[in-house]
């Protein structure tokens, strides 16, 4: 079974976190939640989630992939953490999937590790690179590096997950159970 890690950052996006971990869950999916501070975590709406763990506490080799969601200051507070950022450069050293949805591609850019194509929410590509930046898609996929746009694409982005990591047959099993 595949086991996914979420990182979370006070201010996250709750749609964006939540969605996402309920769309893997519902493939199978073993999903791990990872605070960059304290295990309890503020999102950017105030809902607050309790992580399963601290990132100190995480080894890289006990997971398939690592996602991050957006929402400010949460993807902002992703990009300045060195934690994070050794993270992704490991995980994208040992080619292991990578995820960002909405404002989080920036963390990615800073470790170095987003690839030549990309979508964020629209506008903050401004603060990461207009090179590359797809304002059409909801989804794009670029080597082992999947970002999305927003909380409104937050399920496609889970489905495109659970995609890579289970099999297009699965994701259509979980579309169609969450009717999509």
């Amino acid at each position: 079974m595949s086991k996914v890690l979420v990182l979370l950052a006070n201010g996250f996006e709750e749609i964006e976190a939540l969605s996402v971990v309920d769309v893997l869950r519902r493939a199978n999916i073993e999903v791990v939640m990872a605070a960059i501070d304290k295990k309890q975590v503020t999102g950017a709406h105030n809902v607050k989630v309790q992580a399963d763990m601290h990132i100190l506490d995480v080894k890289n080799s006990d997971f398939d992939m690592v996602v991050l969601p957006g929402g400010l200051p949460g993807a902002t507070n992703l990009e300045k953490d060195e934690n994070v950022q050794k993270l992704l450069k490991d995980f994208d050293h040992d080619n292991k999937a990578i995820g960002a949805i909405c404002a989080a591609p920036i963390a990615l850019q800073r470790a170095g590790v987003l690839k030549k194509t990309y979508t964020c929410y629209p506008s903050f590509e401004n603060n990461i690179r207009q090179e590359g930046y797809l304002s059409d898609q909801d989804v794009v996929n670029d080597e082992n590096v999947t970002t999305s746009r927003g909380p409104a694409t937050a399920m496609k982005f889970g489905l495109a997950l659970v995609e890579k990591l289970a099999g297009p047959d699965v994701a259509l099993d979980v579309k169609n159970q969450l009717l999509l």
